[in-house]
């Protein structure tokens, strides 16, 4: 359990953190109720799985060798100054347990990273998280490993790029938008190859943590109050998985707006947009110590039961230590982006400083114009 800091409290009134506390007891008891429904009723669902010959066990698929991989992150912040945004993104790829006979070269750096002050805009941090999206999609598709993991969904950059091409198009041209532009076409090539994950020595699979899609229970009727992952965590045993199902598919079509009339931009959005509907999950439990992994890959990968068991058995071999919830290469990614929040302080500092040198008359004014009121970051 996490260690609650002895001073959480200290600046709310007696009155409100009682309340709030027994607030929070008749929030346990509901959640528990929900809880032992699924506990209930987890031989029924089982039954289900296995009725319709969902339910596998990874030693149906075989024993391939230890594969080679790698997992991707990123993270961006935009720190509001009196003056000026202060925006950085950065994204890393992490070797994970690396098996003895990996001798492939790897290409550095295994990490992008951009730092730009940018005027005072509410779209910036929209824009600034498409950069780090190409910076990931870039550094995956680069990675010479068998497998790599991507930190979230698959559909995950095509939403969060048309979001930011949008916020482009419609304000002044800005440094971070300029640099979203001008690597798009890069981007497109790369996630494509991504989707379609051709290649039969590498996959390519996305895993998020966190989910609201529900494939199998709306197909089996399950409780909608639980998604599929937080079900299938209580109902699959170790070494089980699901037979991969098609993507959830969304209430709007796909859509994917380009920064420019380009008729290679206009070919590879035709050819990746129908990719993405092509788009598969499955559920694995490799350790009794481990979650339900939720898995999105490319209908390539799911339908040939050798590049499955080379995934599985590449998830299995990187979740051997208990505490770590996630495959290795991607939870140390994420231990390291997650600090760039805390460290653009520390960055902003060092402008300061910088700009001190430089100027000329009274240095008061640099520090008001550097004054940080709040910041604002995401993965």
């Amino acid at each position: 359990m996490e260690r609650v800091k002895q001073n959480t409290f200290a600046e709310l009134p007696e009155a409100l953190v009682e309340e709030m506390l027994s607030k929070s007891e008749l929030a346990g008891d509901r959640l528990y109720a929900s809880f032992k429904e699924i506990q209930n009723n987890r031989a029924k669902m089982r039954k289900q799985l296995q009725e319709q010959n969902i339910l596998k066990q990874d030693t149906e698929v075989g024993y391939p060798g230890i594969p080679t991989t790698c997992g991707v992150d990123g993270s961006y912040a935009v720190e509001k100054l009196l003056a000026t945004d202060f925006a950085a993104c950065a994204a890393v790829a992490i070797e994970g347990l690396t098996p003895p006979s990996e001798k492939r070269h790897w290409e550095k750096p295994h990490h992008r990273v951009l730092i730009h002050p940018e005027k005072h805009d509410s779209d910036t941090s929209t824009v600034i998280r498409g950069v780090m999206m190409e910076m990931e999609v870039e550094l995956a598709a680069r990675a010479p490993h068998d497998i790599v993991f991507l930190d979230g969904s698959l559909t995950t950059p095509l939403i969060y790029m048309n979001q930011a091409i949008n916020k482009v198009s419609e304000s002044d041209e800005t440094i971070i938008g300029k640099s979203l532009v001008e690597k798009f076409k890069d981007f497109l090539d790369s996630y494509k190859t991504i989707l379609e994950s051709s290649r039969t020595d590498k996959l390519w699979v996305s895993m998020p943590k966190y989910t609201t899609r529900r494939e199998l229970g709306k197909k089996l009727n399950w409780p909608s109050h639980y998604d599929d992952r937080a079900i299938l965590t209580t109902i699959l045993s170790s070494g089980e998985f699901t037979l991969p199902i098609s993507l959830e598919e969304p209430q709007q079509p796909w859509h994917l707006k380009l920064p420019s009339n380009d008729k290679e931009l206009e070919r590879l959005r035709e050819e990746v947009l129908p990719d993405i509907k092509r788009l598969y999950v499955l559920y694995y439990k490799p350790h009794n110590w481990t979650p339900a992994f939720r898995i999105e890959m490319a209908s390539s990968i799911a339908t040939n039961n050798s590049r499955i068991a080379i995934l599985l058995q590449g998830l299995k071999y990187q979740c051997g230590t208990p505490g770590i919830l996630e495959p290795y290469p991607l939870y140390m990614a994420d231990r390291m982006v997650k600090h760039l929040g805390s460290a653009i302080p520390t960055f902003r500092q060092t402008s300061t400083r910088r700009m001190a040198e430089l100027h000329q008359g009274d240095i008061g004014e640099i520090f008001f114009s550097m004054h940080s009121y709040r910041s604002e970051s995401g993965r």
